[in-house]
């Protein structure tokens, strides 16, 4: 079992962010690899499994296990990992797959730098000490103008008929769905942190795998480089990633763990661009520019305004 949740960062949650940030921006990348031998849903389905399975035979073999639900903190975990499955797996990477058919993987990528801005109103709500000051509340309506400047207003005039807009809605309701899952993996009860990322995937792959076939029927397996970036998405971008996830969120909690997505919009703007050649909207240099600076004031040192 784990010891309480830290308020500390430490030199190891550091390094596990500046990690996680470099395998989540290339990840946009490996998704646009992954798109020309399988589906969206498929590649959100098949890389939640491989992680999944990754997960439970690491637990095995250790003798942790998975949650107990005998009792009524068990159940708990077991709410939280679904909860968990559900905003950081299962609709997120479905969102960001389908997406990434119509928008450039840096783009994508750059949709992830506002994820704490989302994490700020949800967290002064729900996690004790993590409180909107004003500072925080400029900090998030400069980021919200960079938002409106990196969709473009006309994605919510949209019709149906533009599938670029609403892949640029889907990719920001990317965002959304991690900010909650952040929350949700702060909130929930001590227990061992392999146990409930391999609890956490386990439940994605229960919700994503029926989708998937329901949607898209069974996927012919994926060929060349296809298949080297599907096979890299669910080792790396997701069952690593997630455990390092819990850890940091637990550890260093949501806000701490948001400040990764500082890095992710560079990364996947820099492997989108020189290994896959691609044009992003000019717009996106801009919008990055405020979303980073609405950032950078929320995590601004505030210990000078405290009484």
């Amino acid at each position: 079992m784990q010891t309480t949740a830290q308020t500390g960062a430490g030199t190891a949650n550091w390094i596990k962010l500046i990690f996680l940030g470099l395998i989540w921006g290339s990840s946009f990348m490996a998704v646009t690899l992954a798109l020309e031998g399988l589906g969206p849903m498929s590649i959100a389905a098949v890389r939640i499994s491989l992680g999944a399975i990754a997960l439970l035979i690491i637990t095995t073999v250790m003798g942790i296990g998975l949650p107990s639900f005998g009792d009524r903190i068990g159940r708990r975990i077991w709410l939280c990992a679904l909860g968990m499955g559900f905003f950081t797996n299962a609709l997120p990477f479905s969102l960001l797959s389908w997406g990434q058919t119509y928008v450039a993987s840096g783009f994508a990528g750059v949709c992830m730098a506002v994820v704490p801005l989302f994490v700020l109103p949800l967290a002064h709500f729900l996690v004790p000490g993590e409180r909107m000051t004003l500072r925080r509340s400029l900090s998030f309506l400069i980021g919200f103008a960079g938002v409106l400047t990196l969709i473009g207003l006309e994605a919510f005039a949209s019709a149906g008929s533009d599938f670029e807009s609403l892949a640029r809605l889907a990719c920001l309701g990317a965002a959304l769905c991690y900010a909650i899952g952040s929350i949700i993996t702060r909130l929930c009860p001590s227990v061992n942190l392999l146990s409930l990322s391999a609890a956490a995937l386990s439940c994605g792959a229960l919700m994503i795998v029926p989708t998937a076939l329901w949607q898209e029927g069974v996927p012919q397996l994926p060929e060349g480089r296809a298949l080297l970036a599907v096979l890299y998405l669910g080792l790396l971008p997701t069952a690593l990633a997630q455990v390092l996830l819990v850890q940091v969120a637990r550890s260093a909690g949501p806000g701490f763990l948001s400040t990764v997505n500082y890095q992710v919009p560079v990364w996947s703007v820099f492997f989108g661009a020189l290994l896959l050649n691609e044009t992003l909207p000019p717009q996106l240099f801009a919008a990055l520019a405020l979303i980073l600076g609405g950032l950078l004031l929320s995590r601004a040192p505030a210990h000078r305004q405290r009484p």
